[in-house]
């Protein structure tokens, strides 16, 4: 069995466009463990899951990242998906001219590395129980890469993925979003079917609605590119209940969004996860 990964983020401010949009999030997500981040929008919620895998239009400015000790940042986007990360885009891409198979098989071999690449036969039968899982039509197989899906379709597809490379850490960028009660279910089903040990979640998400499927070990609450506040799975519940202002109230925050001045708070907003 392979170790549990240990994913930490500490301190990490990152710019958009000379914006400053990460200001100074710190967590750790172990191996076994399912952290869901929530927050309005314009918090920096998707800003920090395409920090993290290394996407060119945001630039990293202070703290660390770190898988299994090793430096994430100093890693391409490539080197990082190798590592072990993987991330469920929340608008994944079509590309025409490459099939849903062949991108798969190329992505497996290239993190199995030369000379232990899967055979053809194992990779069909493994895509084909997957896609069976997860009550896709067999004929996506050779469907150009996203083009044509629906929205829903795409997500799937972004599951199929994940239970195919069978990734060390998990980043589910609003997976759920576009997805009705139906495929909300089956792709929870994928995600709790990979939920081990060996592997850690961080899902981001507006609603609750999601962690009724995949019930999470930790919530945290994202604003002005910040945690403000963790818990257990009884904090989203008290947010699909409530709503963000009694945190804003608590905490001071007159605007959650990135654009508010740092001098405006009333008191730090750096956490990490609880310790339970």
């Amino acid at each position: 069995m392979a170790n549990s990964p240990t994913f930490t983020i500490d301190g990490l401010k990152a710019n958009v466009e000379g914006k400053e949009i990460l200001k100074g999030l710190s967590l750790e997500i172990k191996g076994g463990e399912v952290h869901a981040i929530m927050g309005p929008n314009g918090t920096g919620k998707s800003t920090l899951a395409s920090a993290l895998m290394g996407h060119p239009k945001y630039e990293v400015t202070e703290g660390s990242v770190a898988l299994d000790g090793e430096d994430v940042l100093e890693m391409g986007v490539d080197e990082r998906a190798r590592a072990g990360l993987f991330l469920a885009m929340q608008y994944p891409s079509e590309i025409t001219g490459v099939t849903n198979a062949d991108f798969l098989r190329s992505a497996i071999n290239a993190r199995r590395g030369e000379g232990n690449e899967i055979s053809l036969i194992k990779f069909i039968r493994q895509m084909e129980a997957k896609m069976k899982q997860l009550e896709m039509n067999p004929e996506f197989m050779h469907r150009y890469l996203n083009e044509g899906f629906s929205g829903g379709e795409k997500k799937r597809n972004e599951i199929l993925q994940m239970l195919l490379l069978e990734p060390k850490i998990v980043i589910l960028d609003e997976i759920d979003s576009g997805l009705d009660i139906d495929a909300l279910r089956i792709v929870a089903e994928g995600v709790n079917a990979m939920r081990n040990e060996e592997r850690g979640f961080l899902i981001i998400t507006h609603y609750q609605r999601l962690l009724n499927y995949i019930n999470p070990d930790f919530v945290h609450v994202m604003m002005q590119g910040r945690i403000v506040k963790s818990g257990g799975p009884e904090l989203a519940e008290r947010l699909e209940a409530e709503g963000y202002d009694w945190i804003k109230e608590e905490l001071g925050i007159v605007d959650e969004t990135v654009g508010q001045d740092e001098e405006e708070f009333k008191i730090p907003m750096n956490t990490t996860a609880p310790k339970y």
